[in-house]
Parts: structure tokens; C-alpha cells; sequence
């Protein structure tokens, strides 16, 4: 699934359930010494995920620590992001020289918790959220948004080293086969930075493209960024 939103220079890997046999190298384990167990368990098949998406590199599978804000602390020279919610754990990750970063996330196909949505919208995302709350609602729109934002934040950290707030960002999502009988729905949304983005190959970066899939219950969502003086990979595509 998550590969499908991932141009071919990214390795993605992702588990539908946790195996209870799975072992962490010692100093990952040591970030889980007074962890509950649904922690513990999300925690423990991400980081496998994200081992195997190392291995898909041709790289040897390494700890991988919380750097700053809690963000994976990934091996010189790779880029990835890892994500985890309730029936599914992932990670993707790819060369510096092929892309600059990836965000990805993972939710539940489900409206969001009460008082979430108005606390992530700006006043730009109200007309359309509320058009494709009205008129598809096989899609969690409102869901999949907090979803994008995500993507977005995690994309954006490993770039600027700042934070980016909900309302930093105006995203316009494009409902793609959503308004069709297509199963699995997919598509692309943009992000409009509403704060000073970081200076990348001489310009200064604005905006994230980002592509998403509701399938299985889930909403994922991936943003990735090419390096600027480079060709932009289209995301591969999805197996018949």
C-alpha cells in the first residue's frame, strides 16, 4: 500500500500485525523501560519496518533512536519516516542524493476525535473539507487532512529543524478515484507553507506535494521532496 504514494528511489515496509518474536537492538529496547504495552508493541514492529527498509538499501540494519522532538535518528546518508496507528506500522526511507526527505502517516478511515478538526483547520481548507465531507464520505476527509498535516510536519522537521504548526500550512486535497466506484481511493493533496520555509539549492522551499490511499480501513499519506536541482520522481505505480 505505502508504496504505491513512493517514487521508486524510496524503500517502504509495512506490518499489519506485531510479531510478539521480534527483537530490537539493545538501545532501542532501552527507549521502552517504562513503556505500556501498546507502546511498546508499535514501537517494536516500526522499528523492524524501518530495519527492513534499511536492508532494502543495501544497508545494514541499525538502531534507530528519537532525535530531536522525537524523530527517528536515522544513518548518515539515509532519509526516512516512520508511522504507526491501530492495525498497521511502517517505515520508508531512501538515499540523501535521491530525495531530500519523506513524511508519512498513518489513521484510521474515521472521523476525527470531537474538537480536533477545528484545532488543525485553516479558514483556506474549510470550503473544500466541507464539499468532500458532503458529497463522498466513503472518505474520512476531515481524518485524512490531520493525516496530511502529519506527512507535511515530518517532511518539513528534517529540513527547517523548526516546528511547523497545524496552522502553519493551508492544504487543498484532490479527491482523485474517491469520486469514482474505484476501490481503493486514491490521490494527490499540496500544502501552501504559511511560515518562511527553509532555503534549499538557492530558493526558498514554499510548498509540499504529497499523494494519499484510503484502502483497509486506512487513510496513509506521503510527501516527499526531490532535490531541486534534480528531476522530480512521479511515485510508482500501483500494482494491478
Amino acid at each position: 500500500m505505502l508504496a504505491s504514494l513512493l517514487p521508486d528511489a524510496a524503500v517502504a515496509v509495512e506490518a499489519f500485525e506485531d510479531d510478539p518474536n521480534a527483537v530490537l537492538f539493545p538501545e532501542e529496547a532501552a527507549l521502552l523501560a517504562r513503556a505500556v504495552d501498546k507502546r511498546r508493541r508499535e514501537f517494536t514492529t516500526a522499528r523492524i519496518c524501518a530495519h527492513r527498509a534499511l536492508s532494502g538499501l543495501g544497508l545494514p540494519p541499525v538502531p534507530i533512536l528519537s532525535g530531536d522532538r522525537g524523530a527517528p535518528h536515522w544513518p548518515d546518508g539515509v532519509v526516512g519516516s516512520i508511522t504507526h496507528c491501530a492495525g498497521y506500522r511502517a517505515a520508508a526511507v531512501a538515499l540523501a542524493g535521491r530525495l531530500r526527505t519523506i513524511g508519512i502517516d498513518a489513521e484510521p478511515n474515521e472521523p476525527n476525535p470531537q474538537g480536533v478538526t477545528a484545532q488543525i483547520t485553516v479558514p483556506a481548507e474549510e470550503g473544500w473539507l466541507a464539499t468532500l465531507t458532503r458529497t463522498l464520505p466513503t472518505v474520512h476527509w476531515d481524518r485524512l487532512l490531520f493525516s496530511a498535516k502529519e506527512s507535511v510536519y515530518k517532511a518539513w522537521f528534517p529540513l527547517a529543524q523548526r516546528w511547523l504548526g497545524f496552522e502553519d500550512a493551508a492544504l487543498t486535497i484532490d479527491p482523485g478515484t474517491a469520486a469514482t466506484t474505484a476501490t481503493p481511493a486514491r490521490g494527490t493533496f499540496t500544502a501552501k507553507l504559511l511560515v518562511t520555509g527553509p532555503t534549499l539549492d538557492g530558493g526558498e522551499l514554499t510548498g509540499f506535494d504529497g499523494h494519499w490511499l484510503a484502502d483497509r480501513g486506512l487513510l496513509l499519506t506521503a510527501v516527499t521532496v526531490p532535490h531541486l536541482d534534480g528531476t522530480p520522481v512521479p511515485p510508482a505505480q500501483a500494482a494491478p
